[in-house]
């Protein structure tokens, strides 16, 4: 399985209204893409408080790296993913993505 891990650190003007809207397509992919398995996002709630700056992001499971890269390739994550990069501190810099298999 992978774990598809992406953290975003948003523009401050962008609402939590508008994070939730975002992050609301990712089920929606999930009922379109075979081997696309579970998907949290959210808040970070850590109390650790080590976030810097990376206050929200989603996890997703795959059954495979043939899944994840269908998931990339489609046109509905690429719309989101521009969506996020537009909303993103510094744009692409705003967000990390790290890929684990587990």
């Amino acid at each position: 399985m992978i774990r598809h891990i992406v953290l975003i650190n948003f523009r401050a003007e962008v609402s939590e209204q508008e994070i939730s809207e975002m992050f609301s397509t990712l089920p929606v992919l999930q009922d379109l893409l075979p081997g696309m398995g579970a998907v949290t996002a959210g808040r970070s709630e850590s109390p650790e408080q080590m976030e810097r700056g990376y206050m929200h992001g989603f996890v997703v499971d795959f059954d495979s790296w043939q899944s994840l890269q269908a998931y990339q390739d489609h046109p509905k994550h690429q719309a989101l993913g521009a969506r996020l990069v537009a909303a993103a501190e510094g744009g692409i810099d705003g967000i990390l993505v790290f890929d684990l298999e587990v």
